[in-house]
């Protein structure tokens, strides 16, 4: 698959998994706290995401499922990070500063899990389903 392509169908199916992600985070907040909810809702989100960019994304590695799915999650522990970071600072910091009322949590959590598009593609081609090395025999 051309590099374009690939990456619009990365944004597309990582798009639908952001969805499910930011979704279920708002079912969860009403159960749990809000940091503690962005954690949860962001490894149901990465686990749809795995799947579909297995399917629909990125060629077969020569990886077992759980080599790649190790490494699909190492890719999004530096992710999750940026997600949770980017969420609180607009949450705690950001959107009060500047007086938004309207849904912070939801605005916050939004702009969080859009951010980290690059970074994780640029992981998830190279090091998650980049082919596996051939090995000397």
């Amino acid at each position: 698959m051309a590099a374009n392509r690939q990456f619009l169908a990365f944004v597309l199916t990582g798009g639908f998994a952001a969805l499910c992600n930011w979704l279920s985070r708002m079912v969860l907040s009403a159960y749990m706290s809000l940091e503690i909810a962005i954690v949860v809702a962001y490894l149901i989100g990465m686990t749809i995401a795995y799947t579909l960019s297995r399917i629909f994304v990125f060629q077969k590695s020569g990886r077992s499922v759980s080599d790649e799915y190790t490494r699909f999650a190492l890719v999004n522990v530096v992710a999750l990070v940026q997600v949770w970071l980017v969420t609180i600072g607009l949450a705690d910091y950001l959107l009060p500063a500047i007086g938004w009322t309207w849904r912070p949590e939801d605005i916050a959590h939004a702009a969080g899990v859009a951010s980290p598009v690059l970074t994780s593609y640029l992981g998830h081609r190279y090091f998650t389903f980049g082919p596996q090395a051939k090995k000397d025999v």
